[in-house]
């Protein structure tokens, strides 16, 4: 039996090739034209000696060409390999060579880090520079190609590689919070019934005349899974944005009346919170979810309470392909709770010792089913470790419910000990969230003489808002236990350090 991810586009092309798939602020690309436009860059791959298995990786923001290389690289057969636009040279470098990867696709805007990784990279023989619409510049340096130039002269006509369902579709790299990053191996049928579950048994109501707005990066697991394949799957429209920006958001879901969002919790902030929300026609939006990190439930109540519909949170790593739980529609969704595991997916929650804990107690969040990658790419101990036992452990704490609704209480690393008890920062950042002034927080343990750990919050204030650190300390001691609340309160003056995908990054705090 075969089975290629690629199929998502070309079946959606059957079913109507006319429809709109890709809005790019005034471009537009039906399914038929982005069907043709992978077959040629499927050629030019075939054409520059791609084999069956072999890496290709895409250094691309949210623009067209990464939809039509990603199902490219697919239909020729090849790996996909997705790389942040933001990474430095040296990193360039380790994640070509990590992943083997034997050609690279790079937009433009990111070249100078890229050729400069490229050309330290050990087998990779080539790079496609994608340039702006009607430029043929390519630069004067061995094997540097013209994305443009080859795709002008490839065939429209493509017959699509056959691969296996447990052949590697995509190698998705996780964020590498300790050590280097490691490559989740994800296979096609990983990817592919991912994209089905989210479209099939969720109860969400998905029509061909749906437009999803996509400003998650596609190069990270939740954008190009949960929203781009599910897209592509449903036959829908895709109206792109290169970075999120709030009042650009407004513009586009206006413009092009969007019916669909995913984003993180940052985002849902902003969007919420801006003083030009109101000026815009926003009418269209029926349903939207949220996942890469946990929602606080202050914003989760204030969207339902804007917009009339609630947020639907879910939960999923790069590893889990990404989507693992979901609040459903077809159950009453809880504030809060990462919903129940999707179909086919089992979760458990254990001690230290993989024994299996009561229900409300925490616990470590294993995870069994078809969603699970197929383990990280030439590390056989750190796949073996991940998957003892036939179950990928997750890294994160969470306890679930009598109702079977699970909630992560946090990572298992970023778990504190203060006087020999536990706290879990999740916990203490719900509390700082519901401060009326606060826009921004993030908890995190310190060094402690006495204590061990002692609890430190950083904060950022919403614009026209006051507060002192004693203020804020008092206002959360009402509400937590002694050993929880944080003694030491940090307060800034600019946004916290962020992720690709707006999630506050811990260890940059750590290192203050």
């Amino acid at each position: 039996m075969s089975l290629n991810l690629a199929t998502l586009l070309t079946e959606s092309t059957k079913r109507n090739p006319a429809k709109t798939a890709i809005i790019f602020d005034d471009f537009r690309m039906t399914y038929a034209e982005l069907q043709s436009a992978s077959n040629k860059f499927a050629n030019v791959l075939q054409q520059n000696g791609l084999q069956r298995g072999q890496k290709v990786a895409i250094m691309l923001p949210n623009v067209p060409q990464f939809m039509i290389c990603y199902y490219g690289i697919l239909k020729a057969g090849g790996v996909v390999v997705p790389l942040n636009v933001l990474l430095k040279a040296p990193e360039v470098t380790y994640h070509v060579n990590d992943s083997e990867a034997v050609a690279v696709i790079v937009w433009q805007g990111f070249a100078e880090q890229a050729l400069a990784g490229f050309k330290e990279a050990t087998d990779c023989h080539t790079l496609w520079l994608v340039n702006s619409p009607g430029s043929s510049a390519t630069p004067d340096a061995a094997g540097i190609r013209n994305y443009n130039n080859d795709m002008a002269i490839a065939s429209p006509v493509f017959d699509m590689v056959q691969t296996m369902p447990d052949d590697t579709a995509v190698i998705l790299y996780t964020s590498g919070t300790t050590g280097h990053p490691k490559g989740a191996e994800l296979t096609h049928f990983n990817m592919f019934f991912n994209a089905r579950c989210s479209i099939d048994f969720l109860g969400i109501q998905w029509r061909p005349d749906d437009v999803m707005l996509v400003t998650l990066p596609l190069f990270h697991a939740f954008g190009q899974s949960s929203v781009m394949n599910v897209g592509i799957g449903v036959g829908c429209a895709l109206t792109l944005m290169a970075r999120f920006d709030p009042v650009r958001a407004f513009q586009v879901i206006e413009r092009d009346r969007v019916t669909k969002f995913s984003g993180v919790p940052t985002m849902y902030f902003y969007l919420l919170n801006h003083p030009d929300r109101t000026k815009y026609d926003l009418s269209s939006l029926e349903a939207a979810n949220s996942g890469g990190a946990a929602i606080p439930v202050e914003i989760l109540n204030r969207w339902e309470q804007t917009f009339g519909f609630k947020i639907l949170e879910g939960y999923g790593l790069s590893e889990t392909s990404p989507t693992a739980s979901f609040n459903v529609m077809f159950k009453e969704p809880k504030a809060g709770s990462i919903g129940i595991p999707t179909w086919g997916v089992d979760f458990k929650i254990v001690d230290e010792d993989d024994n299996e804990v009561p229900v409300g107690e925490p616990g470590e969040l294993l995870i069994r089913g078809h969603c699970v990658m197929k383990g990280y790419y030439k590390r056989p101990q750190a796949t073996a470790e991940a998957l003892r036992g036939g179950w990928f452990h997750s890294g994160d704490v969470a306890t679930r419910d009598e109702d079977g609704y699970f909630y992560i209480v946090d990572r298992k690393k970023d778990m504190l000990i203060r006087g020999g008890f536990n706290v879990y920062p999740r916990e203490v950042e719900e509390v700082l969230y519901a401060h009326p002034a606060i826009a921004e927080a993030a908890v995190i343990g310190i060094p402690d003489p006495a204590l061990g750990e002692e609890v430190k919050a950083f904060v950022v204030l919403r614009e026209g808002s006051q507060a002192t650190a004693d203020e804020i300390r008092e206002f959360t001691k009402a509400q937590l236990a002694a050993y929880k609340y944080p003694r030491h309160i940090e307060i800034w003056t600019e946004p916290l350090p962020k992720n690709a995908t707006g999630k506050i990054l811990k260890r940059e705090l750590r290192t203050q």
